[in-house]
């Protein structure tokens, strides 16, 4: 099997798992085909052998690529998404961050995961993902999210009006610091910090969720994802910030967005004592007594 590896940093805390992982991957018989710009700081940092296969562009995993380990954090994980795409790869976070709820398979449990791996005791989550079109075609061929859109105000203190429509139909005017529309993935990342609802995988909607609302009787919102959503920024500047899963773009007075459900879905390597309802009770210690 071909694994592709994707990570953003290579440090002193986690050089030893990179090291791990590649000498499991020996060890399977498996070939390991290394995001470039990882691959130059493991040659660099442990010595990796300079002839290992490499993959630059998301273009490569349509070339015999059977699955994709991120190694890192949730934005390691989003990065990883961005080469995955449309290919349909299975995509499984090892995770040597913080939290978690996407790379959430621990670092100290990578043998026992790979072990589960051969013995293809998994099963494939599927995630959905947002598409975002704008009259300037901002973000390109980039244009794709697992977590979020987020319109909000740029260097300035003033709120900013969000115009929004469902399907055609004119929604709200939501006078805020910002909107997020987040996927269910997104559900527990900015959403979730602004107010919004946890919702599991598979569901089949979309969270419009306020960013410091002005009126305090608008709230989240969980809508159909089948139905496009447009957006449109009104406000005393001229630019404003969007931002798809971490990048940001200016983007014009009254520019219309269009936000729609994309055409793919990514497969997310799950196994059976790792589920979603075990994560969000272990990073959030739900049933957990912190008094005593």
């Amino acid at each position: 099997m071909n694994i592709a590896l994707f990570g953003r940093k290579v440090t002193k805390q986690n050089a030893a798992y990179y090291s791990e992982i590649l000498g499991i991957l020996k060890d399977l018989g498996w070939n390991p085909v290394i995001h470039k710009d990882l691959k130059d700081l493991l040659i660099k940092k442990i010595g990796l052998d300079k002839n290992v296969d490499q993959f630059e562009s998301h273009k490569d995993f349509l070339t015999g690529i059977d699955l994709s380990f991120s190694i890192g954090g949730d934005g390691t994980f989003i990065q990883n998404v961005k080469y995955v795409r449309a290919s349909g790869v299975p995509v499984m976070g090892i995770n040597t961050g913080r939290l978690g709820f996407l790379a959430n398979i621990s670092k100290d449990d990578i043998q026992n995961t790979m072990d589960l791996i051969q013995r293809k005791e998994f099963v494939h989550q599927k995630r959905s993902l947002i598409r975002v079109e704008t009259e300037r075609n901002i973000f390109g061929e980039d244009n794709i999210a697992l977590n979020e859109l987020t319109l909000q105000k740029k260097d300035t203190s003033s709120m900013i009006t969000v115009h929004t429509s469902l399907e055609g139909k004119y929604l709200n005017s939501y006078w805020a610091d910002g909107l997020i529309v987040a996927t269910p993935s997104g559900s527990t990342a900015y959403s979730l910090s602004c107010g919004g609802p946890i919702v599991t995988p598979g569901c089949q909607v979309h969270i419009l969720t306020p960013i410091a609302p002005h009126n305090l009787n608008v709230r989240p919102m969980v809508v159909p994802d089948h139905m496009p959503i447009k957006l449109s920024i009104e406000g005393r500047n001229r630019n404003h910030l969007i931002t798809i899963d971490g990048i940001s773009k200016n983007i014009r007075q009254e520019e219309e967005v269009t936000v729609r459900k994309a055409e793919f879905m990514i497969n997310v390597i799950k196994f059976e004592e790792n589920n979603f309802l075990d994560t969000i009770r272990n990073k959030m210690l739900w049933g957990s007594d912190q008094r005593n």
